[in-house]
Order: C-alpha cells, then sequence, then structure tokens
C-alpha cells in the first residue's frame, strides 16, 4: 500500500520552485510508459550508480527516463524516503528521479506496497525505524506487520538491479529521519543493508537463518536462567521449570522506552552471563571441595588448579585447559549479551504475544508455587538465581568481615605464657612424627565398597605393630575443608585455629601464633624437621611452623618420575626421612611433620611397596609407574576412580606401619591422620568432614595419658569413637602431655 507521511513529520526544507515538465501529467492518467519528471542535480556530484540502476538512458536536460518495468512501481517505491514521501526538494542527489503516487487499486501502487515491505522489514530488524522514533511504541506495532510480511517469505520479492543491494535504503536516507536512528552508523547500517539485501534475494534461507538465530539465542538465555550449580542436579527436570527472573525481566524490556530498553537488554545479557559462569565454576568447586566458589578468598585456588592440571596431564594439558577457559568465558559473555538484546527485539516487535505470554508465565509461576507443582521431584517455579545471587551477596559480607572475628580468635592461645621447661614434658626424650596421610577420610573407612579392603590393611598394620611392641588409640577429628586444601588442614591441627579459608591461613603465618610443631622448638628439647615432598617451591611458611629444617621434594634425593600430581612416593619419602634424619647416631630427640601424597588426587598412577634397600635414588620407580594406569583412563567413571583411591590409600598406610615396624624403638611416638575427605566423586554423597586419627608408641605411658580420651584400641576408629573439630587438638594433646594431665577446653565455634 501507499504510505503517506504528514507534512508536519518531514524535515523543514526550503521552498524551491521547479517547472514542471511539459510532458508532466497527473498520476490518473498517466501512461505506463511516461517518463517521470526530474528535477535539476543539487551541484556537480555525478549521480550515484544505485540511483541509475534500472535506467535505460538520460536525456539531454538530464532527465532520467526509467524503462517500462521499473514505472509499474517498485522502482519507483524505493526512491521515496523512509517516510513514504516523494524525495523533491533538497534530497540527496542520489535520488534524480521524482515520484508519482498511484492511487490505491492501480498496479503501480500494489507494486509500491511490494517494495515497501523488505523496506520496512530491514528497517524494523534493526530494532529502530524513523516511525518507530517519532510514534514512540505504536511504531513498534506498526512493525510488527512489516517483520511478519519479511519473515514470511512471500511478500519478499527480489529488487530489481542495485536497489537488492542497498538493502531499501540509502546511506543519506538513514541520516535524513532526524533522530539518528539510536545512534547507528551510517557505515554499520550499510553493511547490515548488504547483508540484507542479498538474503532478501533467498527469502526462504533468510527465514531460515532469523527463525534460526532466534531459537538459538531463546535456547541459550534459558540455558543461562535454569542451569543448576551443582553437577548431580544437572538432569532433565532442571530445565522443565518456569524461571522468575526471566518473566519478571521480560515485563520490564517490554515496559521501558526504545532506548533504555535496549541499554538494559545488554547489561541484562552480561549480568546473566555473569552468572552462568558463577554457576560453572560453582560446579567444579562442588565437585572438589564440597562448597560453592568464595568470590573474595578463592581466587588463589585457581592456579592451585593449573598447578594440579599441569602434574596430571603434563604442559601442553594445562596450556589447552587455560586456553580453552578463557575462551568459554569470553564466549558466553558475548553470546548471551547478544541473544538478550535479539530477544528484546523480538518481543518489542511481537509486542501484543509478548505481553500475553509474559502475563501468563507470570500467573502459571505464582501458580505453581502455591500449590507446590514439581516435576522429577523439582519444584516447577524456580526463583535459583536470585537465590544464588543473594547468597554471594551474604557471603561477600561475611568474607570481608572473617578477617576481624579470627584475629580476635587468634589472640587467645591458653599456652602463650607457659614457661618452655613446662611444656610436653610427657614426651621428653621421645621422637614425636606428626604425620598427614592425603585424602584418607572417613569414607575410606565407611564405605561399604572400600570398607572390607581398608579394615583388612589396618587390622594387618594393628597386628604388626603390636609384634614390634606398639599398641594404638584412634579417633576421629572434622577438618575445616574437604576434598581439597591441605595446608588449611595442616595449619589447622598445628596451630589450635579454625584454618577455613586462604585468608585466614595468610593471616595465621604472618602472626606470632605459636603452633603445636613451634612449642616444640620452643622448648629447646626437640630438633624440627619437616619432610613436605608436595612443596616444590619456596616455602616460607615453613619457618613460622618452627621447623629447622625443611625437606621439600628437590631435596629428597629422589631422581625418580613424578606419579601424576605425587612428585614422591610416600616409600621413598619415608625412607629419606629415615636416610637424612631419624637413622643418624647422637643426635637429639626429633619432632617431625611429615606429608605422605601417593593419595593424593588424581590416584594413578600409583606406586607399591618394594624391599626398603631397593629404593636407592628412586629410579627404581620409572619401570613401577610405566605398570601404572593412566588417570585419563581411570577417571571415565566414579567405580575405576574410587577403586584407585582405595588402592591410594592402602599403599600409603601400608608405607608407614611398615616404617615404624622397621625402624621405630622405644622412644617413637606416631600421631598420623588424615587430612580432609576425598572429593565428592569417592565420597559419593557423604556429607562428612570426619577424618581417622591415631596415636602409636611402644612406651605405654604414652598411651596412659591420653586413657580419659575414650578413644578406639588400634588403627581402626569405631563409629561411636569421639569426634573432635580438629582445631581443639593442639590444645588437648598440649595439656595430657604436660606437668598437669588433664582435658583442655574446646575451641568456641568461630
Amino acid at each position: 500500500m501507499s504510505h503517506i507521511t504528514r507534512s508536519s513529520q518531514l524535515p523543514e526544507q526550503p521552498e524551491k520552485e521547479t517547472e514542471p515538465h511539459p510532458d508532466a501529467r497527473t498520476a490518473t492518467g498517466t501512461p505506463a510508459d511516461a517518463e517521470p519528471e526530474t528535477g535539476p542535480a543539487p551541484g556537480p556530484a555525478a549521480p550515484d550508480a544505485d540511483a541509475i540502476a534500472g535506467t535505460d538512458d538520460t536525456e539531454a536536460d538530464g532527465s532520467v527516463r526509467t524503462d517500462d518495468a521499473e514505472a509499474d512501481g517498485p522502482a519507483v517505491a524505493d526512491d521515496l524516503d523512509t517516510d513514504g514521501t516523494a524525495g523533491a526538494g533538497a534530497v540527496d542527489s542520489d535520488k534524480t528521479v521524482s515520484t508519482v503516487e498511484a492511487p490505491a487499486g492501480t498496479d503501480a501502487a500494489a507494486g509500491a506496497a511490494a517494495s515497501d515491505a523488505p523496506a520496512k522489514a530491514d528497517a524494523d530488524t534493526d530494532g529502530v525505524s524513523e516511525a518507530a522514533h517519532a510514534d514512540g511504541d505504536a511504531g513498534d506495532d506498526r512493525s510488527e506487520k512489516a517483520d511478519a510480511d519479511a519473515a514470511g517469505g512471500d511478500g519478499v520479492p527480489e529488487r530489481a538491479d542495485g536497489d537488492a543491494d542497498r538493502g531499501g535504503r540509502s546511506e543519506k536516507g538513514d541520516g535524513a529521519g532526524g533522530d539518528g536512528d539510536d545512534g547507528v552508523s551510517e557505515k554499520a547500517a550499510g553493511g547490515r543493508g548488504v547483508l540484507r539485501g542479498r538474503l532478501a534475494k533467498y527469502p526462504q534461507v533468510a527465514r531460515v537463518v532469523t527463525v534460526g538465530t532466534t531459537v538459538l539465542a531463546a535456547a541459550l538465555v534459558l540455558f543461562g536462567l535454569l542451569v543448576p550449580n551443582k553437577l548431580e542436579r544437572l538432569e532433565l527436570g532442571a530445565f522443565v521449570r518456569i524461571p522468575a527472573e526471566g518473566v519478571l525481566l521480560a515485563a520490564l524490556l517490554l515496559a521501558l522506552p526504545p532506548k533504555p530498553r535496549r541499554i538494559t537488554s545488554y547489561v541484562v545479557g552480561a549480568l546473566l552471563g555473569l552468572v552462568t559462569i558463577l554457576k560453572f565454576v560453582d560446579m567444579g568447586f562442588y565437585s572438589v571441595m564440597a562448597r560453592p566458589f568464595d568470590l573474595v578468598l578463592d581466587w588463589i585456588l585457581f592456579e592451585n588448579a593449573a598447578d594440579w592440571v599441569k602434574e596430571s596431564f603434563g604442559r601442553s594439558g594445562e596450556i589447552v585447559a587455560v586456553i580453552a577457559v578463557v575462551v568459554l568465558v569470553i564466549a558466553l559473555l558475548v553470546l548471551m549479551t547478544l541473544a538478550v538484546a535479539r530477544l528484546t527485539d523480538v518481543m518489542v516487535r511481537h509486542r501484543p504475544v509478548a505481553t500475553r505470554t509474559t502475563l501468563i508465565l507470570g500467573t502459571a509461576w505464582i501458580t505453581c508455587v502455591t500449590l507446590g507443582v514439581q516435576f522429577t521431584d523439582v519444584p516447577v517455579a524456580s526463583q535459583m538465581n536470585a537465590t544464588i545471587v543473594q547468597n554471594r551477596v551474604d557471603q561477600v559480607q561475611a568474607s570481608l568481615h572473617d578477617g576481624q572475628i579470627f584475629a580476635k580468635q587468634a589472640s587467645v592461645d591458653a599456652f602463650a605464657d607457659t614457661p618452655p621447661d613446662q611444656l610436653l614434658t610427657g614426651l621428653r626424650g621421645k621422637d614425636v612424627l606428626f604425620t598427614f596421610i592425603e585424602s584418607y577420610g572417613r569414607t575410606a573407612i565407611d564405605d561399604p565398597a572400600m570398607s572390607k579392603e581398608i579394615d583388612s590393611v589396618l587390622s594387618e598394620g594393628t597386628s604388626g605393630l603390636k609384634s614390634a611392641g606398639f599398641s594404638s588409640r584412634s579417633a576421629w577429628l572434622r577438618s575445616p575443608v574437604t576434598g581439597a586444601g591441605s595446608w588449611l588442614a595442616h595449619s589447622t591441627f598445628l596451630s589450635g585455629l579454625w584454618i577455613k579459608n586462604q585468608q585466614r591461613y595468610r593471616s595465621l603465618t604472618t602472626s606470632d601464633r605459636n603452633t603445636l610443631t613451634k612449642y616444640f622448638q620452643k622448648t629447646g628439647a626437640w630438633d624440627t624437621v619437616g619432610i613436605v615432598p608436595g612443596v616444590r617451591r619456596a616455602w616460607p611458611e615453613g619457618k613460622f611452623f618452627g621447623l629447622d629444617r625443611i625437606y621439600d621434594s628437590e631435596h629428597l634425593g629422589y631422581n625418580g618420575p613424578y606419579f601424576s600430581w605425587t612428585p614422591v612416593p610416600d616409600q621413598f619419602s619415608l625412607g629419606a626421612f629415615e636416610r637424612l634424619e631419624h637413622g643418624k647416631k647422637n643426635r637429639k630427640p626429633m619432632m617431625a611433620e611429615i606429608i605422605l601424597a601417593s593419595s593424593h588426587n588424581p590416584w594413578a598412577p600409583i606406586a607399591h611397596m618394594i624391599d626398603w634397600n631397593d629404593l636407592g635414588d628412586g629410579s627404581v620407580y620409572n619401570q613401577i609407574k610405566k605398570e601404572g594406569k593412566d588417570p585419563k583412563e581411570v577417571w571415565k567413571n566414579p567405580e575405576s576412580v574410587r577403586r584407585e583411591y582405595r588402592n591410594a590409600i592402602e599403599y600409603s598406610l601400608h608405607s608407614l606401619t611398615q616404617y615404624v615396624e622397621k625402624y621405630g624403638d622405644k622412644n617413637t611416638v606416631l600421631v598420623f591422620l588424615g587430612d580432609h575427605q576425598p572429593v565428592p566423586t569417592v565420597t559419593a554423597g557423604s556429607t562428612s568432614r570426619d577424618v581417622p586419627v591415631t596415636i602409636v608408641a611402644k612406651d605405654p605411658k604414652v598411651l596412659d595419658r591420653i586413657s580419659d580420651w575414650g578413644w578406639t584400641d588400634g588403627l581402626k576408629p569405631s563409629k561411636n569413637a569421639p569426634e573432635w573439630r580438629m582445631d581443639t587438638f593442639r590444645d588437648r594433646f598440649m595439656t595430657a602431655y604436660g606437668p598437669h594431665p588433664g582435658t583442655a577446653a574446646a575451641t568456641p565455634t568461630p
């Protein structure tokens, strides 16, 4: 149909008298082959190629004569300004052909209407048209029909000649609208026009591309709104839900004016992208540490994760993983932002349908909440994203205040003023070995899938130690971490403070707090030694813990291979301790902190026990590693992971108990424990953070001092054995082996 714009909508132009062509007639009486009237070219500029693309020749007086096909309508319609009026007066020099309006019902009018539809569709695809700016929301409604016509493909004729490449718009026409098309540059508009013009030649392809892009955008946005932040919740029911956030945001975007709406759509898309990324990070943290990511305190753990990937899968694996993560993060942010912007444009072009759909979904959400409707045991009404954001706000506030709380707790030390000669008097002359077994958690003992084998190892160890003259007592300690964070558990056990995050660890290691190992050093009665094969770089914290000599992975004399993350097999670490420290003659009593790392994730390949005399420099382990399993194969299913975890714990327990049987004596006191539970893949849903703890000694007086603790005889704690927080052990231990044995008060809950 013909589009006629009121004169008040046109930009003011200086009136310019033009003498009509002698052959000019009214629209009603113009024959099909009549030549349209032309005005003088405003300046010396040559005519644009697009403007003359459909002409046969140029008259001597400068007017342009069109061919018969163009006189029917479509080419004339393309020369209309964007508001539908003839391009007369001060217009672009390209438009040298004046327009003769045809009355409704004529062939020319029909051709103009057909040509106008794709031009409007192009403008509406940008989400902004000159008419929309002039008329407000009414323009959005008017553009819906044009969009529908364009999408249908039936109303998109191929443009004649050069008009197809122009996309139905001239660059000058874009700029002459008066409102700047929401700031879209002429260059960008021209680029889009070329693409749309080419797509207009293939309407079915254009329709498929348009619909397909919209469907993909909707799928991505729904995925971001509905994807959970735990892997175990990633199931069909999680995506058959109504997200409250999506309904509210749709209503907001529909209510806003055009320019604020577009800005808001970009902001909402970026925020949804960030929340989606946070959910993926949470998946990783829940899978390893059974807790969500801490936005304030956990950034350092990404470096540790990269180190773990490097040691487990090599340098190339680390590089690939880092690049993949960075690319995915950027892509998700960009695509989510564009997806929300596209869906916003679609909703605006189909405002009545979008409004009704939003109202229906909102009503359905309220109904589902009221009735408690569920699908596969998952509530249909979702407000997960709002909950996650609120929890993170609370978490950030708590993390920011945690430093003050910890400083207050760290200022209290029951033994700070105790004279050195009254510290640990019940252990004078003894070699005290505090040994941590990596990932040795309660699951290894209680889980039916592995308890039989572990129970056999513990029973064998108890019998072997008893034959060597040793007795033992066992119980449970609750670790501040699970799945990872061994250094936090170590520092909790030794400091008597609840070190649950990296901020507390940094605060502790830069303070003057006395740890259990430092109190041994403070007495002057012991040499203090650290066997820390998991340390592969400078470790200044070692001095804070009161260790006189530290042997990391580079100083144990090991020339064998890494076993995935594990730098040194446990048996070799204990053999090195015997060679470097414990086996020396005429030495002082010693206190040693020993870390056994063979049971560290990923538990493949695993070393096995060999003769102690064959350890050498560790080169014997090259063949043992070749015979081991590939971690990538092990981690293909949870059952194989659990099986290899059990094998790793068995190896660590064998190494330790056989060492004590072989090298222990009447002055040996061994305290060994797990640092934390393994990853959730192994714990299989268990939420316990308990780890076993055992004290082994040959001198009966040592165990008599803890007779009132109620611990279980042997290396295996019973199910009803005492369960203490790990941070309470230091004070209990120092009280039991001090000048006045007794039960120390538990540390207050942080």
